[in-house]
């Protein structure tokens, strides 16, 4: 009997701690889609099983610029919206980026089971607009962070990797319901406040005329720690909230933030928000988050060994080869032969001619690739000599909006002629480093699009890695062999060199050759000098690529030390001076130095040097001190959710917490 005194004393002391605790911010773990942190599913149920409460939005046009559009997004009302924020009418335009209050009616407690547990939310509903749409874009773009990718995989039937537009999805928004302390201390609303650049609770607690310390105790933060922009902070209200003229103020003198230690924090109560990419916890999460990946990408891989590839839309005018072919003039093999029958459209040779207008100069894009038309759509026909069959088996076997798709072939007089979706904006290396040649490419790739590029890399390589199988290696990744398509999303293609390796062999993944081809500056050292083939290789020209992108500048540039006489420049490598410039002191200015020119400036410092950093990582000289291509694929998803909310007229403002030295 004592003892059953005892544990119902102590579960009775529990549950009043429960009731009476507040909420945990979510502290970037919001960008983890692969781990449940209980953060990052929403606030926990402390009481009450529902309330009214309040969240905000950034208005963004031209999807969600008025009431209406915000109220059917967030699912709330547009005339109580409208009240709130004092706007003109329903339809009324809010100018961009303004923080618009939404009322949240009915703020319940799902999951809860016999009182214990659950997490307060509020039901949205969205249905995919995108072909690529996931949950965190979704999560931390179109819903900016109001709710999280670990709570919508969660809740949502949809794997992770298999979203389709025409998906309509479930959107636990996060808000929460006052303790019965804050209620005691005369609380009525929490509202759920997205934070941004360069805003600081001090500055929070003004605005919203509450104490400074409540805000710290509903977020159960201290004064020693980080908070990120792009994620919620609760604000404690005692009466309902009006219309929120936020004004961001100038940050002061701060301590060099460049680069972040996680384990220092800052001092100030003022809390002034950091880089909102992890840099304070992103070191942290990788080294926590290594294994966890390794069992993840294992339990996929198995799950993907039956990977099915839909099958092609066939031409009326195209003719399928109804046997196997006997001419030995033909440049892939029988088996080839035979794999591309399976899946692809085969085009008669007069079909291309008519495509192409017989290869006309006029429409040959670059090297032997022609612009074709069949049936009213473009697409690329490339001349091909040898045996093409190891690039047509990869590329029916692979089906990513990152890589670039092949419809079909002709095989005609020793030439193989490929078949490919058309790429509109040419290659990343057009765009980078062409000359006059390349007249349609004189506008500049702007900070957001270069960033969208390495993402959309990052994630065709982590795909390649570790969601085909047998898994590939590209091994002849470089600027231009990225393709942009219509809507300046890459693309990436020639996959003649790619080989398969599998880390569940006996060989762990590695391969050895004598064959050592590629381009200088794009492969690493030890494939330079032993053969040695890993998924590494393909990281470390990552690496190459994005220091491309930061800078303008080619794989292999020429040195300035020697000032006028060019004779005596000697070559250097891009990896090499992405190195160096993250290296020693005055890190900011070497970084600024090191930027492309052409963009006049127009970036987030910070998140340039978070690209940096991860450029610098990939191409270490060591293969095993290079992240794996998840880890910087992750990063790239970070850096890319904090690009898109960036505002270029905020950069001053931004720029000044950036440290002038490491």
């Amino acid at each position: 009997m004592l003892y059953l005194f005892w544990l119902c004393s102590i579960l009775f002391l529990v549950t009043i701690q429960c009731a009476q605790a507040q909420q945990t911010y979510v502290n970037n773990r919001q960008l983890d889609c692969e781990n449940n942190y209980t953060t990052a599913l929403g606030y926990t149920c402390n009481g009450r099983t529902s309330c009214q409460s309040y969240i905000t939005f950034r208005s963004q046009p031209p999807l969600y610029n008025t009431p209406s559009n915000i109220a059917i997004l967030l699912s709330s009302n547009a005339d109580d919206i409208t009240r709130l924020n004092n706007f003109s009418s329903t339809s009324a335009n809010i100018p961009i980026n303004t923080v618009v209050v939404v009322p949240i009616r009915n703020c319940s407690c799902s999951g809860r089971r016999d009182g214990v547990g659950g997490y307060y939310q509020h039901n949205a509903s969205y249905e995919l607009k995108f072909t690529n749409e996931t949950y965190f874009s979704v999560a931390n773009n179109t819903f900016e962070g109001l709710t999280t990718c670990q709570a919508m995989i969660a809740q949502n039937t949809y794997n992770y990797r298999e979203l389709v537009v025409g998906n309509n999805i479930t959107i636990p928004l996060r808000c929460a319901c006052p303790t019965a302390n804050q209620t005691a201390a005369g609380i009525q609303y929490l509202l759920t406040y997205l934070i941004t650049w360069g805003e600081s609770i001090a500055q929070l607690s003004t605005t919203f005329d509450v104490n400074a310390q409540s805000i710290f105790d509903a977020n159960e933060l201290n004064t020693s720690e980080l908070i990120f922009p792009f994620t919620p902070l609760l604000i404690p209200l005692t009466t309902e909230p009006t219309r929120i003229n936020v004004t961001v103020p100038t940050p002061p003198p701060a301590p060099p933030v460049i680069p972040v230690d996680p384990s220092t924090g800052g001092g100030s109560s003022s809390k002034w928000v950091f880089v909102g990419v992890g840099i304070g916890v992103g070191l942290l999460l990788i080294v926590l988050l290594s294994g966890v990946l390794i069992w993840f990408f294992r339990r996929r891989k198995i799950q993907h060994k039956q990977h099915n590839v839909p099958p092609p839309k066939h031409s009326p005018n195209t003719t399928m080869i109804p046997k196997m072919p006997e001419s030995n003039s033909w440049s892939v093999s029988s088996e080839g032969i035979r794999i591309a029958i399976e899946s692809l459209t085969v085009y008669k040779y007069e079909e291309l001619q008519k495509a192409t207008n017989d290869f006309a100069e006029e429409n040959k894009v670059k090297g032997s690739v022609y612009k074709g038309i069949f049936n009213g759509d473009y697409a690329a026909v490339k001349i091909m000599k040898g045996d093409v069959s190891n690039e047509i088996n990869i590329l029916k076997q692979i089906n990513h909006s990152n890589t670039i798709r092949l419809s079909g072939f002709c095989v005609h007089q020793g030439n193989t002629y490929l078949v490919y979706e058309f790429a509109d904006n040419g290659s990343v290396s057009d765009w980078l480093h062409s000359t006059t040649e390349y007249t349609k490419y004189e506008s500049v790739l702007d900070w957001k699009q270069r960033v969208q590029i390495a993402h959309d890399v990052a994630d065709a390589l982590n795909y390649l890695h570790n969601f085909v199988n047998p898994p590939y290696v590209h091994k002849n990744l470089k600027s231009s062999n990225v393709l942009l398509d219509a809507n300046m999303r890459a693309k990436i293609t020639n996959f003649g060199l790619a080989r398969s390796v599998d880390e569940e062999k006996d060989d762990g993944g590695f391969q050895l050759t004598r064959h050592v081809v590629g381009t200088y500056g794009y492969m690493p050292p030890e494939y330079i000098e032993n053969g040695l083939i890993t998924p590494k290789m393909d990281v470390f020209a990552l690496g190459v690529l994005i220091a491309e992108l930061l800078s303008g500048k080619e794989a292999i540039t020429r040195s300035t030390e020697s000032g006028v006489d060019k004779k005596n420049d000697k070559e250097v490598q891009l990896s090499e001076i992405i190195k160096e410039v993250l290296a020693g002191d005055n890190v900011r200015e070497k970084l600024t130095s090191f930027m492309d020119s052409r963009l006049r400036g127009e970036y987030p410092l910070e998140l340039a040097y978070s690209m940096a950093e991860v450029a610098s990582k990939c191409v270490a000289t060591d293969l095993n001190d290079r992240p794996s291509v998840t880890e910087v694929f992750m990063k790239m998803s970070e850096i890319l959710s904090s690009s898109l909310d960036w505002d270029p007229s905020d950069e001053l403002e931004h720029s000044r917490s950036l440290s002038t030295g490491r």
